[in-house]
């Protein structure tokens, strides 16, 4: 395998090769999690099908100060890096990522130390050999507009690279762009969500272009590889928007005028998966996927605690312990969900704020107490019918182990399965 940013560069550049056609184009799913369930279902498919895996941590999950996860770059590499040599994964199979990294988790502050800690955490994901920065400076700060000028836009990302570049000179690929869906899903209605105009990312390339070029080092913009835009597609607490090929058909023409340049899709969770290829297809090489993800996770867990609940009538079960936290810290939830609606939607929503608790003690506990009773009891199969029907027959023929560890890892698999078949080509 060729190294990390070589294989991220190869992959913008063939959406520019006329050799290779639409259906031949590939992609990769950026795994955004740092949840270990999730990174162990990654890693292992990597080592299964021998591939490479693509993962990313965001701006204000980790960072210098330890972001919402207490987890520090260095930190959160040892911890992909851990679990890949328990499973067996090569290093050199993973490419790392950092998402939105730019002021953002500071910007409560003036912009001039909100810029600085950025640029500290720049410096702190390059040291811990982070290949992928996606450089987000679109937010405003204390005392500036919400919305900034594409020119200051622009050079502050490329001043955030000069960080990245003094440190680990010619080590990362970049992504730029500034049209980038709120992280985790909206709050609000979809029905105004639409493509981005494709002269707003003609003119986004060109600003940045310029000022990457006037201020870093020739070799450093043809290190970038993609361009964040919205081609439509997004999710909530209860909906999801689809890609519409038609509707985003004139931002797929201008990624032509883009020479180098692929572009790259957040919030893809719950596409169907032929929406998926349609992306690839149409030049966007990384899909970004995470809520999706500890979605299958809870999913898998919830219906093997309902199991647990059959064979041991009374005990505390997972969910109650979920909702004791969620109700203890209403924090991540309260404002992202109806009232009316938030009881169950803070369990089920597609946005899956649900996903900042797992790292909590007592649901740590209380996840580790059902795999072991699971464990000590087994799995009837009855009950994997009623409860597991998607993954009734595989467990009866063998496919999948029957333990709660092997039931909770295929549920996530199976979202990653349709990334990779999304990304693959599907020409010869």
């Amino acid at each position: 395998m060729p190294d990390a940013a070589s294989f991220l560069l190869a992959l913008a550049r063939q959406m520019h090769d006329p050799a290779i056609s639409h259906g031949r184009r590939r992609g990769i799913a950026s795994v955004c999690s740092a949840h270990p369930f999730v990174l162990e279902a990654a890693l292992r498919r990597a080592a299964r099908t021998d591939t490479p895996v693509l993962i990313e941590a965001t701006c204000n999950q980790v960072n210098q100060e330890g972001g919402y996860t207490g987890l520090t770059p260095d930190d959160f590499r040892e911890r992909v890096w851990s679990i890949a040599d328990r499973v067996s994964c090569p290093r050199e199979r993973i490419l790392l990522g950092g998402d939105h990294l730019g002021p953002n988790p500071w910007r409560h502050l003036g912009a001039n130390e909100a810029m600085e800690r950025a640029g500290v955490m720049v410096e702190a994901y390059a040291r811990a050999g982070f290949v992928k920065l996606h450089l987000d400076a679109s937010m405003g700060c204390a005392g500036e507009d919400p919305v900034l000028p594409d020119d200051t836009v622009a050079e502050r990302a490329a001043w955030l690279a000069s960080r990245a570049e003094a440190v680990a000179p010619g080590q990362s690929v970049y992504v730029v762009g500034t049209e980038v869906p709120v992280p985790g899903g909206t709050q609000e209605g979809m029905d105004h969500l639409a493509p981005t105009a494709p002269e707003a990312a003609r003119q986004t390339a060109l600003v940045t272009h310029d000022l990457f070029t006037r201020l870093l080092a020739p070799d450093v913009w043809k290190r970038v590889i993609a361009l964040v835009v919205q081609p439509g597609v997004e999710f909530g607490a209860e909906d999801v928007e689809l890609y519409d090929r038609p509707r985003a058909g004139g931002l797929v023409e201008a990624l032509m005028t883009l020479p180098g340049l692929a572009y790259e899709a957040h919030s893809t969770d719950y596409q169907k998966p032929a929406d998926l290829r349609a992306l690839v297809e149409d030049g966007f090489a990384i899909l970004k996927v995470g809520p999706q993800l500890t979605f299958a996770m809870r999913e898998a867990l919830y219906a093997l605690d309902a199991i647990a609940n059959v064979l041991k009538p009374g005990r505390r079960s997972l969910r109650d312990v979920m909702e004791a936290e969620m109700q203890a810290d209403p924090s991540n939830w309260r404002t992202h969900y109806d009232p009316a609606r938030a009881g169950w939607l803070r369990h089920y929503g597609y946005s899956d704020r649900i996903r900042y608790y797992w790292a909590k003690p007592a649901a740590q506990v209380a996840v580790t107490a059902l795999v072991t009773e699971l464990n000590d009891t087994g799995l009837p199969e009855p009950l994997v019918s009623q409860f597991l029907p998607a993954l009734y027959e595989r467990l009866r023929n063998g496919q999948i182990a029957s333990t709660p560890e092997q039931i909770v890892m295929t549920a996530i698999d199976d979202v990653l399965d349709a990334y990779a078949g999304a990304c693959g080509p599907v020409e010869g």
